[in-house]
């Protein structure tokens, strides 16, 4: 009787306990997976790591230094305009398609909807390698198929038009092109399962009060999904602020290095190509503060979700 009694003592503590304890492996591997390389970059930014300390020599600490430097340099605050605003550029862009495609899905029919699935989920799914080349050859200035199309319009400009070479703006035009076109299914596919969520009856509803097609969207819909948005929006600005693979890549194929860098290509410059790990890590810290002030307000809005 009182081994019962002891039991149910501790069982409430047992159930206060289990979460945490469940949550406790996936902590330590992201600790150790992201933690660790994150606690090293943020003590290398204060220190002095070239080529030499990777052959053995000890790093120096030199504070603020790195940081000094970099925010004096006007080529570090040109790249990281361009870098936010291209980030609000694609993210915005890719919102408004994920959105006007999750709509359509939902007012297809059940084999529409099935086709329009399958093929989000093959170009997201397909690699971006693969992806950027088939980009490549669509702009390639001799052999391109864009080019070609243009040309046959009349335009004759665009015979040999280089898009990657002949300046920032037209190399932009094509990176954006291809991140929102990689985007989009994920964006796409996510807030259609918000959008499965919403209540038919109160769109019914809102139907049999006169409500209008955009009247619904605007006051039933929307406010009922405003969260996934709010979060995919979110998440689209802070991948599309470091991107890196589809610029350097486009870079390796004639774009203009110096004048089309945003900041995950500026990093990977300073740290790999120039060998000064120490200011590519102050670059990095840099990058994560202006990653959460973006985010700040978002959190902001769970918090206050959470308390109500």
């Amino acid at each position: 009787m009182t081994t019962s009694v002891e039991t149910r003592k501790r069982t409430p503590l047992s159930h206060r306990l289990a979460p945490w304890l469940l949550m406790l492996p996936a902590f330590l591997f992201i600790m150790i997976a992201l933690g660790y390389p994150m606690l090293r970059q943020f003590i290398m930014s204060f220190q002095e790591f070239g080529l030499a300390q990777q052959f053995g020599k000890a790093p120096e600490w030199v504070g603020l230094n790195n940081y000094i430097a970099i925010l004096k340099d006007p080529y570090f605050w040109t790249v990281l305009v361009k870098s936010i605003g291209f980030a609000g550029w694609t993210a915005a862009l890719t919102m408004i398609l994920a959105i006007v495609v999750a709509l359509l899905m939902r007012a297809a029919s059940p084999m529409m909807r099935t086709i329009m699935n399958v093929v989000l989920i093959v170009v997201w799914a397909m690699p971006l390698l693969a992806s950027l080349t088939v980009w490549q050859w669509l702009v390639d200035p001799n052999f391109g198929l864009l080019n070609f199309f243009l040309s046959a319009l009349g335009l004759t400009q665009f015979q040999g038009f280089s898009w990657l070479a002949s300046s920032f703006w037209s190399f932009y035009l094509i990176a954006s092109l291809i991140i929102i076109w990689a985007s989009v299914p994920l964006a796409s596919i996510t807030i259609y399962s918000a959008l499965t969520q919403v209540d038919d009856a109160v769109i019914e509803a809102a139907e049999i009060d006169g409500a209008s097609y955009f009247q619904r969207l605007r006051h039933v819909i929307f406010p009922t999904i405003a969260n996934v948005i709010a979060l995919i929006g979110i998440l689209q600005i802070i991948w599309d602020l470091k991107v890196f693979t589809h610029i350097h890549v486009l870079q390796q194929s004639g774009g203009i290095t110096t004048e089309t860098n945003l900041l995950g290509t500026y990093v990977y410059q300073v740290g790999v190509s120039q060998g000064n790990y120490g200011s590519a890590s102050a670059i990095a810290t840099i990058i994560l503060l202006v990653t959460v002030l973006i985010t700040a307000q978002y959190l902001r809005m769970l918090f206050k979700k959470g308390d109500a």
